[in-house]
């Protein structure tokens, strides 16, 4: 059984465009995890992050600038992102700016907060002295009790912020992210990403069009399925560098790579309509980059006609473009039917299974004697390459140090052997496989060689 999980209090930021709540956001979470930018509507689908204060810990959404009645699609997907926000709050930030004053919008966001019966703090943002904090009396008569002036660019007012947050929410069961399995789904531009995320969380948990470059910041989605923890993440698209233009693009990019960093898997997304190409093959590196396990999606397959033929094409195109993800599991799926998202989870268990998997001393060394039985080491210049010694120092990945007599001897090609054969006899499927080898009196190098 598929189910949200929502086991922090949670505080959402609201307001219109433009008036710092992504700058807030990342002020009360220690980092830039939104994306701020001086162009209006950059915040599109909901950003999640944690903080803590006063010994306690809260989930913090920042969500997209509000402006109702819009005819643009995007900005009317906005409004939705936002009251899927709201239903799932325990308090919510609404942010108004001190420069500007009150402006009709802030009143209808204010009388659209007053229906949803939630426990409302006005953050009267960009107060950046003192002095301003005296004259924010207008800001009550958008019929909220707590008023506070706050700069979240210099951080003033942030701490009695926090403090009226602390008083306000209700104690809930504190959690640990560390037993999540951390997720980052990654792919081009227009290949689909959103909806296979929408489609495994069940909800339209990122904005969906049919225009590239909808996605910007990286949107987290936490998840429970038969009794274990998934953090989802959906990444921008991302583009060769030259076609990245704009700085809010980059800024994008930049959060797709933190994303594939802090995961345990890479879900790369391909599309089975178009050609696989070397921008593919170039995201696929980054989970390559990271050492992390990985999973490829072959999405849109509704679109193509699964004949035999069409099916061979693909399959030689991911074994070209992807040889050195050989080892990671591929599966076809259409986030528009819901085709093999039933197995996902299961695919996904595995390989976080394999990531973590580790075998012991004694097992390693016994299989290493038959290794070296059936294909010797090679002679490399009349010298003979000795493995004394194989242990496992390490899972996520897979770790394994190897004690020799020259570490230059051991050739990549038998390093290339050892691995295929530690494949097929403990698995390793969808990991890669980090080797590090050291030679008597020489300092371990963990700077290892990558598989």
């Amino acid at each position: 059984m598929l189910k949200n999980v929502n086991l922090l209090p949670v505080v959402s930021i609201v307001g219109r465009a433009n008036v710092g709540k992504s700058t807030l956001f990342n002020k009360l979470v220690g980092k830039r995890v939104a994306i701020v930018h001086d162009s209006l509507g950059v915040t599109r689908d909901r950003v999640y992050g944690q903080f803590e204060w006063n010994s306690r810990t809260f989930n913090l959404i920042d969500t997209g600038g509000l402006e109702f009645g819009s005819k643009d699609f995007v900005k009317s997907m906005v409004e939705k992102q936002v009251k899927f926000a709201l239903s799932s709050s325990d308090i919510v930030l609404f942010v108004v700016d001190f420069k500007t004053g009150l402006i009709e919008l802030d009143n209808d966001i204010a009388f659209k907060l007053r229906k949803e019966n939630k426990s409302v703090i006005v953050c009267v943002n960009k107060v950046d002295r003192l002095d301003d904090s005296l004259a924010i009396s207008e800001f009550y008569s958008l019929g909220f009790s707590d008023v506070v002036p706050i700069s979240s660019v210099h951080g003033h007012g942030t701490g009695d912020l926090l403090d009226l947050i602390c008083e306000k929410l209700p104690c809930k069961v504190q959690s640990n992210t560390s037993s999540y399995i951390k997720i980052a789904v990654l792919g081009k531009p227009n290949v689909g990403k959103s909806s296979v995320v929408n489609r495994i969380c069940g909800q339209e948990r990122s904005i969906v069009a049919d225009f590239s470059g909808t996605t910007r910041d990286s949107v987290d989605t936490f998840l429970e399925s038969n009794g274990k923890n998934y953090l989802i993440v959906d990444t921008a698209g991302i583009r060769r560098g030259r076609s990245i233009r704009s700085d809010v693009e980059k800024y994008s990019v930049f959060r797709a790579l933190d994303a594939a960093e802090r995961s345990d898997i890479c879900l790369l997304v391909i599309d089975a309509s178009e050609d696989i190409t070397s921008q593919d093959s170039k995201i696929a590196g980054i989970s390559k980059k990271y050492n992390k396990a990985c999973i490829i999606l072959v999405n849109k397959w509704d679109k193509l006609k699964t004949d035999t033929k069409n099916v061979l094409k693909i399959q030689d195109k991911i074994n070209e473009f992807f040889k050195f993800l050989h080892y990671a599991p591929v599966v076809y799926v259409s986030a528009k039917t819901g085709r093999n998202f039933d197995k996902i989870f299961s695919i996904v268990d595995k390989t976080y299974e394999e990531f973590a998997r580790r075998v012991s001393t004694g097992i390693l060394n016994s299989f290493l004697r038959n290794v070296i039985l059936h294909t010797p080491p090679p002679n490399i210049k009349g010298k003979q390459l000795k493995i004394y010694y194989i242990a496992q120092t390490g899972v996520c990945p897979p770790t394994f140090i190897f004690f020799v007599n020259k570490s230059r001897l051991f050739h990549f090609s038998y390093q290339r052997y050892i691995e295929n054969k530690l494949r097929e006899s403990f698995g390793f499927s969808g990991t890669p496989i980090r080797f590090v080898v050291r030679q008597k009196g020489e300092f371990v190098n963990e700077e290892s060689v990558k598989f």
